[in-house]
């Protein structure tokens, strides 16, 4: 278990958070970032040049054999290769909220090759994430992972809908599509837009300004050139290579990408505010630090779960220097600060199950489950009582 904090609102304002952190630690290196991201690309192209290699070498052995010696390595390559992968989409990502290069315009040329390349519409993506930034855990404003209410909820009475088998297929479904549809169709998104919003939608006046909609048609150029290069790939080495080179790895990002930001905005510690009670530090500090695959999300996914607090107090923080940046907001935030060490595939499952509405008119909402309760305010609860009987 990590830290626990209590259902307590939050007084201290950003200016007290953003002045107990050293000056040094908003600053960039173009030189650190740059070896990040040719690091990432090296092990992507290392991975892929073993996998290839060792699929070679056992080709010619015996049937029974030769299955055996094939499925491990590429089990490997797709698990490592879609890490790798999700680090690049991470870069991407930093870049959008311009904290890797001292320059705009070479980070908005990073992230986009990265997430282009990665089926992220870059510029449509960095114009609804700067949103969600400013208003997050805002029921009426936030763009990602808004909470449905008890009233838009369908919590049906089947006894199916919560058995294991329909529960890991309805998660299946979430960890593989949830982040397409997002883009596609704002699903998980604000349910009050229009139906035709999305992010490749030049006209989604929900999401976009006038002025913005040469950089959702950019965007979308960039998912085009992505296609061609992809069909290119394919009518040359086969689409089977391609598919297992390129695209078990995406899918295994779209997975990651969807995991990570779902545990990071997702659990019934974590508030929602409506308007009378919504601020900026308040809903920034509505996020929850996460031991996210141990080492492998600290090097592979660049520390993304592990110090997401510090990332959304201050999202032009480059971050390399997250880490010992969240080391004095936890001394800073004291039971304000949220953090768990669960393991993340157990948290997933029961996250999943707890977090399913919150309720329609609460200024200060918290997840329930399908029978209307939050265990973490039902644990809190009894906590107090039991301290105030033996006071």
């Amino acid at each position: 278990m990590g830290q626990r904090a209590g259902p307590s609102l939050l007084t201290m304002n950003f200016h007290e958070l953003k002045t107990a952190i050293p000056a040094h630690l908003f600053k960039c290196s173009n030189g650190a970032s740059l070896r990040l991201l040719v690091r990432d690309i090296a092990l992507s192209f290392i991975l892929a040049y073993v996998v290839l290699r060792l699929d070679a070498v056992v080709t010619a052995a015996r049937q029974l054999l030769k299955y055996v010696c094939l499925s491990v390595p590429w089990i490997a390559y797709w698990w490592f290769q879609g890490l790798v992968l999700t680090g690049i989409w991470v870069i991407g990502h930093e870049c959008g909220h311009g904290s890797l290069f001292t320059s705009q315009r070479f980070c908005d040329i990073i992230g986009f090759v990265c997430h282009s390349a990665l089926w992220t519409p870059y510029f449509s993506w960095k114009i609804t994430h700067h949103s969600h930034h400013r208003h997050h855990a805002s029921m009426e404003k936030d763009e990602h992972w808004v909470p449905q209410t008890r009233s838009e909820a369908l919590i049906g009475d089947s006894v199916f809908e919560d058995t294991p088998i329909v529960t890991v297929m309805l998660l299946v479904v979430q960890q593989v599509a949830g982040f397409p549809f997002y883009l596609l169709f704002n699903v998980s998104g604000q349910r009050t837009y229009p139906k035709a919003t999305g992010h490749f939608n030049p006209f989604s006046t929900a999401l976009f300004q006038r002025n913005q909609r040469w950089a959702v048609v950019m965007s979308d150029l960039g998912i085009l050139l992505t296609t061609f290069v992809v069909r290119c790939a394919s009518i040359r080495f086969g689409g089977w290579q391609v598919f297992r080179l390129y695209g078990i790895p995406c899918l295994a990002v779209s997975h990651w990408v969807t995991m990570i930001v779902f545990l990071q905005h997702t659990d019934p510690e974590l508030p929602h505010y409506r308007r009378s009670t919504w601020n900026f530090s308040r809903g920034a500090l509505s996020t929850m630090d996460r031991d996210f695959l141990g080492w492998q999300g600290r090097f592979f996914l660049h520390n993304i779960a592990h110090f997401h607090v510090a990332h959304h107090l201050f999202p032009k923080m480059p971050l390399y220097h997250t880490p010992e940046a969240t080391l004095i907001l936890k001394e800073t935030l004291g039971d304000q600060y949220h953090a768990s060490s669960e393991p993340i595939f157990s948290v997933l499952w029961r996250n999943y199950h707890l977090c399913q509405f919150v309720e329609d008119h609460d200024e200060v909402a918290y997840y329930k489950d399908r029978w209307g309760q939050n265990r973490f305010l039902d644990g809190f609860v009894a906590h107090s009582r039991g301290l105030n009987a033996r006071g």
